[in-house]
């Protein structure tokens, strides 16, 4: 079984790192969605804004961001929580540190209609390949 749904969103957007030195100017963020792998979104960091010489991908539930946008979600490594009308705030925890973001609400309300547009609520199961991720999983071929 395979979708017939291929629509991948992508998106930049700019966030603002917040920390205790002055605030940070605008960290570009691309944001992705693939209907291959419906539940997740991507937050992906040039290596500009990272520590080493490479990008680094965030990948969490797609749930997750909608959840976020209206009241504060996450228990896991990723937190999301609206910060007045206009703001949403991504907290990022890993064994290096914490990353606090802000964000305009407006562009990850965009993204996420976009993601909503290519896979609709629900619907998440049936754009997924489950034959192809299983035989990726175990090692086999995958057509």
């Amino acid at each position: 079984m395979s979708s017939s749904i291929e629509q991948s969103v992508e998106q930049s957007v700019t966030a603002r790192l917040i920390g205790d030195a002055a605030p940070s100017a605008g960290v570009p963020v691309i944001m992705r969605y693939r209907p291959a792998d419906p539940f997740a979104v991507r937050m992906v960091f040039p290596p500009e804004a990272c520590l080493g010489d490479t990008s680094v991908t965030w990948a969490f539930a797609r749930s997750l961001l909608d959840s976020g946008l209206r009241t504060p979600a996450g228990d896991g490594d990723v937190h999301i929580w609206p910060c007045g009308r206009v703001q949403t705030m991504v907290e990022l925890r890993s064994p290096d540190g914490v990353a606090l973001l802000q964000f305009a609400t407006s562009s990850l309300r965009g993204f996420l209609a976009d993601a909503y547009d290519a896979v609709p609520a629900g619907e998440e199961s049936a754009a997924s390949d489950i034959d192809h991720d299983l035989a990726v999983l175990l090692g086999g071929a995958a057509d």
